[in-house]
């Protein structure tokens, strides 16, 4: 069964992280063992059928570099 992707906050905050990690030329791969989650989860938060925590958002950002207010940066606006 195909899951539904919302073109939300949720979505909008993963296209933040993908163009995040693409900027800093990292793979999924790379960033998530930085980050020390699986690559399938990163992924899936990329695409938006994922909904984090913050605590996962935390690791995320802590693997791209930045802080949780920039990974938001113009998500939901």
């Amino acid at each position: 069964m195909k899951e539904k992707i919302e073109f939300g906050t949720t979505y909008e905050l993963g296209k933040r992280i993908q163009y995040l990690r693409i900027k800093r030329n990292k793979s999924q791969e790379d960033l998530a063992l930085d980050c020390g989650i699986n690559k399938n989860y990163l992924s899936d938060v990329e695409r938006g059928s994922r909904n984090p925590t913050i605590k996962v958002l935390a690791k995320i950002a802590g693997g791209l570099g930045v802080t949780l207010s920039e990974l938001f940066k113009g998500v939901g606006i």
